[in-house]
């Protein structure tokens, strides 16, 4: 969709219609339902579909239409589920595939750590290519758990954990 606004260059607000359109119809991989489905509980029915009879469109009568209609909101309920649960899935795979790549080291007294720059302490002058840390730091005291007590090289203690 981003390729083709893109490449629509001035033209993307008479594309922008397709695009939503095209984004709101397409099953999307984590819940494996599209978004108007989830919020209406039917799939979409393209505009040409109902200038045009399609085999879908065309074997609907308006009895079967109605109670197809009722029976699909009744277990738009379930699908909202079924999506959450998918979707719920999709993350906890992706944890574990992270989680078994990250090497887990713990740290303790007499170790040595850098300390990160927050965004707002940062030298403006220095640019992107400025240091991303303070340090390093000698760790003397665990505090909680994930927090301790950090002392220079000079032997200066710092006073926040």
């Amino acid at each position: 969709m981003k390729k083709k606004l893109d490449d629509a260059k001035g033209l993307w607000p008479e594309l922008l219609p397709e695009v939503l359109w095209a984004y709101h119809t397409i099953p999307k991989t984590s819940t494996g339902e599209t978004p108007y489905s989830l919020v209406y509980g039917t799939d979409a029915v393209i505009p040409v579909e109902v200038g045009e009879p399609s085999l879908r469109y065309s074997k609907e009568s308006r009895p079967s239409n109605d109670e197809s209609r009722k029976q699909d909101l009744d277990e738009t309920n379930e699908r909202r589920d079924m999506a959450y649960v998918r979707m719920i899935a999709q993350k906890q795979q992706a944890e574990r595939y992270y989680n078994k790549k990250a090497k887990v080291r713990p740290l303790k007294v007499q170790d040595y750590v850098l300390k990160a720059k927050i965004q707002a302490s940062k030298d403006p002058r220095e640019g992107k290519l400025g240091t991303n840390w303070y340090g390093p730091y000698k760790i003397t005291a665990t505090a909680n758990k994930g927090s301790f007590q950090l002392e220079t090289m000079e032997g200066k203690l710092l006073p926040n954990n």
